[in-house]
């Protein structure tokens, strides 16, 4: 049964809690969040009807951004360079080694690492401003959502991806960060989708399971990514396991 995040207490330490906002704060934190979501939504938007152009400026843009997020938001450099280091070992793997999911012209575009730096650090924002009720609401509809996939036998990848979620939300130190996560990354796989910048394969490659497109759990890879992000940044910093954060 899913954990409902406003239940779960939770510990800030300097490593996380302590640190979202001060790099940017204030004004610069609002207009900062507007311009990482416009990028992120109309960055896809260019690449797919852009032209041969598209694709390399909306890399320059996100990776500019990226780099400017890193310099001003000193306190979570440590996590997004980790989050960057990860998400791109995963992309690797998922898409060009396991062929799970194909992007438009058949690369990996240069975009997408620091385009999941970009969602990454727009959750680590909105966490704490997204209603309460709306975050604890998340597992229960991705729950029921899932479960009719998967009867209707439209997606038998769901129910893992949501089994990682619910663990990530029982055993997690961020519970309201991955359900926010779960979100955004729902509502980009759903633009990026629907726009045709990648495509999910339609059968799980080595299973034959059949996949959705996008799969309406994928947003588990985020939880799973912010974990690793933690485990990477406590042991380079030399933070004690028992600390949590926002």
């Amino acid at each position: 049964m899913p954990t409902r995040p406003a239940e779960r207490p939770e510990i800030a330490t300097p490593s996380f809690g302590a640190a979202v906002g001060q790099g940017v704060a204030g004004r610069d934190r609002t207009s900062a969040i507007l311009l990482v979501g416009l990028t992120i939504a109309l960055g896809l938007v260019a690449d797919r009807f852009g032209g041969p152009w598209g694709q390399p400026l909306v890399s320059v843009w996100a990776w500019g951004l990226c780099g400017g997020l890193l310099y001003r938001d000193a306190p979570l450099r440590s996590r997004l360079v980790a989050c960057l280091a990860i998400a791109t070992a995963g992309e690797v793997v998922l898409s060009l080694v396991w062929g799970l999911y194909d992007y438009r012209l058949g690369n990996l575009p240069l975009f997408v690492p620091p385009g999941h730096v970009l969602l990454y650090w727009l959750g680590l924002q909105l966490a704490d401003r997204l209603p309460r009720r709306l975050l604890a609401l998340t597992p229960w509809l991705a729950l029921a959502g899932v479960s009719a996939l998967a009867v209707t036998r439209l997606d038998w990848l769901g129910p893992p991806l949501l089994l990682l979620f619910l663990v990530c939300l029982r055993l997690g130190p961020a519970p309201r960060l991955y359900s926010t996560m779960f979100l955004l990354s729902l509502a980009m796989e759903l633009w990026g989708t629907w726009l045709g910048n990648w495509t999910w394969r339609s059968s799980l490659p080595g299973l034959g399971w059949p996949v959705c497109n996008p799969p309406l759990a994928a947003g588990a890879f985020y939880c799973v990514l912010d974990v690793l992000s933690e485990v990477l940044c406590r042991r380079r910093l030399g933070v004690r396991p028992e600390g949590c954060r926002v």
